[in-house]
């Protein structure tokens, strides 16, 4: 037995409410299961119980067994005192408030549906599944319950990366600008060079990379040159020559050190994906546009940003995609679904962020744009595709991501709007 199922059967009365007694065989009568704490305290806040007909409101606490109630030191709490039921699986154990008091106590185990407990070991058993616990029922959850779960997940992710950003902000003192190309950074970097690119961005003080974006040579030769991409003697290449000679100049000028800066890799990396790649895109976008920030706030639609980002690595890398090694020609722009993932994991995450810190709301316009960019392609997205679940889009597979390695993965089942159905039965 888990104590998250008991929480389940109090908060919807799954339980058989006619002729209920305590323990010590007083009547008892639910009149309201109060408002779910998922807090430190008692497990439910203003309850009303009537025990032989007195009524009482305060606070309802959970439990297995009785006795946990003093494994968990709750006789001396005084956020227990206005504890008016004790519910429990198992009663094994008289328990009392600090002040010594007896509380009432309610013992489930003889006032639960056989339907229920069955739909429970159903959900949790591991018989024949391979992906998640509901994959077997998951499909049949009515479709406009399951989108709003979907958008909740959505914006709990939001949340979640949100976090980031507004310690970022701290770190920036308030400076948007500054945040804003620390995110741009680390996801020009994507998961491999995320870490690097962010040292980076720490390492160098904002106020000369706004004096560097003035001439893309002296920005591309400090970024690379601090990343530690400028120390091989052995490139006789003109193009790195010159870089790395604009490179000792503008570290004398500005005084910069790039002992904290972790170095790049290469390995596993698709080759547009090289950090020589990213660094000279992301330089060349700043070089573009002055006032990226205020930019970034004035695009409302997909294709804005589309056209904002609309920039390519300097032309020494048409035909290089590491110094001194020729390659094939090519334009190294930013891909349309490079462009996306920026979308998502900066642009939308920072503008939630800077609405909430100017006190306004434009969920709906970020669940539009999320709406016209093209789901992810991942193995868990997969998974759930797999299931017969339509993923229209990257709101969608975002929110999976979410449902996933939140609730999936950790056996949240009750704390989910689906495990919460099948458990209800109503599916």
């Amino acid at each position: 037995m888990r104590e998250d199922l008991l929480h389940f059967i109090w908060k919807y009365k799954k339980l058989q409410l006619e002729e209920l007694t305590t323990s010590e065989n007083e009547q008892l009568k639910v009149v309201d299961v109060g408002l779910h704490n998922l807090l430190t305290g008692p497990d439910f806040f203003n309850a009303k119980v009537k025990i032989d007909n007195q009524l009482w409101a305060g606070n309802v606490e959970i439990h297995v067994k009785s006795s946990d109630w003093f494994a968990h030191n709750h006789e001396q709490d005084s956020n227990y005192n206005n504890v008016i039921l004790h519910v429990v699986w198992e009663d094994d154990a008289v328990v009392f408030r600090s002040d010594g008091s007896k509380i009432p106590t309610l013992e489930l185990n003889q006032y639960i549906p056989a339907s229920l407990l069955s739909n429970y070991q159903n959900l949790f058993s591991q018989q024949n599944k391979t992906f998640i616990n509901c994959e077997n029922d998951i499909a049949h959850i009515d479709d406009f319950q399951f989108k709003n779960w979907k958008e909740r997940m959505f914006f709990e992710r939001l949340e979640i990366k949100s976090k980031f950003i507004f310690d970022l902000l701290k770190k920036c003192n308030n400076d948007w600008e500054q945040v804003l190309f620390k995110l741009l950074l680390k996801n020009f970097g994507l998961k491999i060079n995320s870490d690097a690119f962010l040292s980076l961005s720490t390492a160098i003080d904002f106020a000369i990379i706004k004096k560097l974006t003035i001439d893309i040579n002296a920005f591309e030769s400090v970024l690379y040159g601090m990343s530690h991409l400028l120390e091989n003697n052995q490139i006789v290449d003109d193009y790195y020559k010159h870089l790395k000679m604009e490179y000792q100049y503008q570290k004398s000028k500005f005084n910069l050190e790039n002992t904290g800066v972790l170095k790049p890799q290469f390995f596993k990396l698709r080759p547009s994906n090289f950090p020589t790649i990213r660094l000279s895109q992301l330089a060349n976008l700043y070089v573009k546009e002055n006032n990226l920030f205020s930019s970034v706030l004035h695009r409302n639609d997909l294709s804005e940003y589309y056209n904002l980002f609309n920039v390519k690595a300097s032309d020494y890398w048409s035909n290089h995609f590491t110094f001194g090694k020729i390659s094939k020609k090519s334009t190294k722009k930013l891909t349309k679904k490079f462009i996306d993932l920026l979308v998502i994991n900066t642009i939308l995450p920072l503008r939630f962020c800077y609405a909430k810190y100017k006190g306004k709301d434009i969920n709906d316009l970020i669940i539009r744009i999320m709406s016209q960019i093209k789901n992810e392609e991942n193995s868990i997205v997969f998974g759930y595709t797999h299931l017969r679940l339509d993923v229209k889009n990257a709101m969608d597979s975002q929110a999976l991501l979410q449902l996933y390695n939140h609730y999936c993965t950790k056996n949240r089942c009750l704390q989910c709007a689906v495990g919460v159905e099948l458990l209800k039965g109503n599916s």
